[in-house]
């Protein structure tokens, strides 16, 4: 594919590299010669100096012939106005911008319903844009996911699918310390699947002979009733979350406080707190800005707002903070979210969750010992990848800053592996099929080695980002 990239900062950055190493031609544009010069520097693409809004400059780069324009600048104007612009002339150009504003957001979702029968059939999108993403929205279901699975661990969910792929730490002295691989079937009646092991820093698809170890992290696929039954096995155990504290009343924070209290009262609050009149008890939000303190207050009045810091000691010992079952740190401050997670869990809160912005600050984070930290840049990218990868993929997850890829595809006609068991196609080290639910079939199950594929199939695959374009095309028969 050819993609055109507007915006060379970190998200445009960190773009290109993941498309580049699919071994896709990528074109990044960006107008300050400082930011050109710095991308340059660490990209193997052709990175522009010039105004990207601009239809001459887009059509001497190759926007004619590209596949898919994605608008990444620091104006969400300039972003839909960028492609706005293009629609008019390339209507059947794939278009995707970021839009901070909260507010584009709501506006275009409520047009869409009100006038679904004009914008239905042939009618372009609103703005001409195909997709919209929206940095606060992404990482606040990333967290209320993390939430409603008792914050052990990180997550990643797939559509439709009972299973999830956790990541969960072995723990010293544990049955599964020095097993193999091979091994961990023998110990649970349980459905599970390894689907990686990150090992003395570095992350791997492993085989029935890798051993495990103490202090290794494993991507597990298990269904979520079984979570606990296998975090035993790990030397762990899921706790009840009886107390939640919200960090941070600002877009992403009032997010999730949103998706907790008002969408998902039912599903999630019932689960964890039983009865949902204690709600006002046992959910409580902590914001340090006087303005987001009133205004979370009269937009929750169920719930109780502490105008406070969450790093005051006497603050948190003074409101019992310190027995809270959770905190979730989500202000726009993301090295205090870190910071203050890792204070909160000192002072004897046993699960946190921080935002933070990139996987790198993600892995210090978990580290020091916070359970769940959300990189805000790359959810951005998880969903900006999870449209580029074509019709047949309907979802894309990165493990571990990028090392790993999981893909969701429905297997296409053009498919190579069509008719061919999962034994008869494997390539160790490179890929390793996660789920299948057969065409027809309403539930997803783990694989063997005599599953037999065929179109219309839907899969969940995890591959090396090397190998990934690889992948794609066996499977899914794009070229």
């Amino acid at each position: 594919m050819k993609i055109i990239i507007i915006g060379a900062g970190f998200t445009g950055v960190q773009l290109a590299k993941r498309l580049i190493n699919g071994k896709n031609d990528v074109v990044l544009i960006d107008n300050d010669e400082e930011t050109v010069r710095h991308a340059s520097n660490r990209l193997d693409c052709d990175v522009v100096c010039a105004d990207g809004n601009n239809l001459q400059t887009l059509e001497d780069y190759g926007i004619d012939n590209a596949d898919a324009l994605v608008c990444v600048t620091s104006s969400d104007e300039v972003n839909m106005i960028t492609c706005s612009l293009v629609d008019a002339v390339y209507p059947e150009l794939l278009k995707i911008a970021r839009v901070r504003n909260y507010a584009y957001y709501v506006n275009t979702t409520s047009a869409a319903e009100k006038h679904a029968g004009a914008f239905s059939g042939n009618h372009r999108p609103l703005y001409g844009i195909d997709y919209m993403i929206h940095p606060d929205v992404e990482a606040a279901e990333v967290m209320v996911n993390a939430i409603e699975h008792g914050a052990l661990t990180d997550s990643i969910a797939f559509e439709n699918a009972d299973f999830e792929l956790y990541r969960i730490t072995v723990e010293s002295g544990c049955t599964l310390d020095g097993k193999r691989l091979m091994d961990v079937r023998t110990l649970t009646d349980k459905p599970v699947l390894i689907a990686y092991i990150e090992s003395a820093g570095e992350t791997a698809l492993p085989s029935g002979a890798t051993e495990i170890h103490a202090h290794d992290c494993l991507g597990v696929l298990l269904k979520k009733d079984d979570v606990a039954d296998f975090l035993a096995l790990c030397g762990s155990k899921v706790k009840r979350l009886n107390k939640i504290a919200l960090v941070g009343a600002g877009r992403i924070g009032t997010i999730v406080a949103e998706r907790l209290i008002k969408h998902k009262q039912r599903n999630v609050f019932s689960r964890f707190f039983g009865l949902q009149n204690k709600i006002a008890k046992d959910f409580v939000i902590i914001e340090n800005d006087e303005t987001n303190a009133k205004n979370a207050s009269e937009r929750f009045p169920g719930v109780r707002v502490f105008k406070a810091d969450i790093t005051d000691e006497a603050f948190v010992h003074e409101e019992g903070i310190d027995t809270f079952d959770l905190v979730i740190c989500a202000t726009h401050n993301h090295e205090l979210n870190l910071v203050a997670a890792a204070y909160i869990e000192s002072l004897g809160v046993e699960n946190s969750i921080a935002l933070v912005s990139t996987a790198a600050f993600a892995d210090i984070a978990r580290k020091i010992g916070v359970e769940v930290a959300v990189p805000l840049r790359d959810t951005v990218i998880d969903s900006i990848m999870s449209h580029l990868k074509g019709k047949s993929v309907t979802g894309v997850h990165s493990v571990n800053g990028g090392s790993l890829e999981i893909t969701e595809i429905t297997l296409s006609e053009n498919s190579s592996v069509q008719g061919k068991a999962l034994k008869d196609i494997a390539e160790n080290g490179v890929f390793l099929v996660l789920l299948v639910q057969k065409a027809g079939e309403s539930s997803f199950a783990v694989p063997i080695g005599s599953t037999t594929l065929n179109a219309g199939d839907k899969i969940v695959v995890i591959t090396t980002t090397l190998d990934n374009q690889h992948v794609l095309e066996k499977f899914g028969g794009s070229k």
